[in-house]
């Protein structure tokens, strides 16, 4: 049954959200636009504001869903966070679009919604400080990444948090600044296109 779990983990993970809001949209495979990504930030850029706010809530549903359904069957917070992790891992390398999907920053905010809602929104109020000083979407996520384990810690130390939901505060912000690493080099250079600008 766990392993099904994490199967179905995946599943969700792995749903095209970003890629079906370009299909019906405008009848595009966005994966071959901008950053290639499926997430939510390349289909604002090239689908529109309506379809990326979509695709933000469906790619957060998905992340809140998995740990929520981990939690229905009573798994211990080791499974709960394999599910997470597995939820992860389908969105960034989804089966269905050739292993091409987005960089798991709205569906990392759902998954930790789920395991700890303080932290979820503790993180996301560092995306919102740091996109409404800079209109950065990339430079808000690894931000936010990187406060992540902090903000997780903090919890850990005060709180009921368990050690494997501090693991995979770790795990989660490295797979989100390894998904940018190609922004983190034109954030260095300066040429990181803001908000409403291509």
């Amino acid at each position: 049954m766990n392993l099904l779990i994490l199967f179905l983990g995946y599943f969700f993970g792995s749903f095209p959200s970003g890629y079906l809001a370009g299909r019906i949209a405008k009848g595009v495979d966005i994966r071959s636009l901008g950053s290639g990504s499926t997430g939510a930030t390349n289909v604002l850029r090239h689908i529109g504001k309506r379809a990326a706010i979509t695709v933000f809530l469906l790619d957060v549903f998905k992340g809140v869903l998995s740990v929520l359904v981990a939690k229905y069957f009573l798994l211990n917070d080791s499974w709960q966070v394999a599910m997470a992790l597995s939820t992860l891992i389908g969105h960034i390398w989804p089966i269905w679009l050739n292993w091409k999907g987005g960089k798991a920053v709205a569906t990392g905010l759902g998954v930790f919604l789920g395991l700890s809602w303080q932290v979820g929104l503790a993180t996301l109020g560092i995306f919102i400080i740091m996109i409404t000083l800079f209109r950065i979407v990339s430079l808000a996520s690894v931000s936010a990444a990187l406060a992540l384990p902090l903000i997780m810690f903090l919890s850990f130390k005060t709180s009921n948090i368990s050690l494997p939901f501090l693991v995979i505060s770790l795990l989660a912000m490295t797979l989100v600044i390894w998904r940018h690493r190609d922004n983190l080099l034109r954030l260095i250079e300066g040429k990181e296109p803001r908000i409403g600008k291509p």
